[in-house]
């Protein structure tokens, strides 16, 4: 059984780019998993320990979010990665990084990336 799981709109301040001062004043982001995922058996015995722990996922997300990096590409692929090895049935997984009002020469609302395999 192929089942999904998602983390999505995880809010965070962080201090993420290329300029000067998105390293001094930061900025929001937000942060989407979604996991693709067998959680028949976790359904049915009703047992957090057969599944995904949601709260790991967010905590994977912050402690990533809060290492500085000059791109939120690089923030991703460390998120990625703890993920899958944090759980290794994963069938699929998806992490999508937003970062809102970025300092462009216009008007843009945001910026995003997506890592799936």
């Amino acid at each position: 059984m192929k089942n999904q799981i998602n983390v999505e709109g995880i809010r965070l301040y962080a201090y993420h780019g290329c300029l000067p001062e998105e390293t001094k004043v930061g900025g929001e982001y937000i942060v989407d998993v979604y996991m693709v995922y067998d959680f028949h058996e976790a359904a049915v015995k009703d047992d957090l320990n057969l599944t995904i722990d949601y709260c790991t996922v967010f905590e994977i997300c912050k402690a990533e979010m809060a290492i500085p990096s000059k791109l939120i590409e690089t923030v991703g692929k460390r998120i990625y990665d703890r993920i899958i090895h944090a759980f290794p049935k994963l069938i699929e997984t998806k992490v999508k990084i937003t970062k809102l009002l970025p300092p462009m020469n216009g008007p843009v609302d945001k910026v995003s990336i997506i890592i799936e395999d």
